[in-house]
């Protein structure tokens, strides 16, 4: 089970724009992470790889938590306000809720729900 203190210094992470920070810090070796109903992700150095690609894209990637993370033993709900600004300047929110397992104060499973509609728009 996850510390209060580990979940907030996450987020902090998070929230600083440290995303490969936090996953090289938070995720363990084998972690896997699912877009909604997608096939996993695995692997902490697939997540990092992943999450540069998604870095390189964006002239600025923002992440606002919405209200206060809850834990309920190794479980942890978090809902995130994402901007993704790109090159020609265009901002698109992502608003969605991380269901995260966790393993003490390591990551091992994070899944991530939101409605992809809103990046289309």
């Amino acid at each position: 089970m996850p510390s209060r203190d580990v979940v907030e210094a996450f987020a902090k992470r998070l929230e600083d724009g440290e995303f490969v920070e936090a996953i090289e810090q938070y995720y363990t070796p084998d972690a896997a992470t699912y877009e909604n109903n997608a096939a996993p992700t695995v692997g902490r150095d697939k997540l990092v790889a992943k999450e540069r690609g998604v870095l390189a894209a964006s002239r600025e990637v923002r992440a606002v938590r919405i209200g206060p993370s809850l834990i309920e033993g190794d479980h942890v709900a978090t809902r995130w306000s994402f901007s993704f600004t790109n090159a020609e300047g265009v901002v698109r929110t992502l608003d969605e809720i991380a269901w995260q397992t966790w393993r003490g104060d390591q990551l091992i499973e994070e899944r991530f729900y939101y409605d992809p509609k809103q990046l289309g728009r």
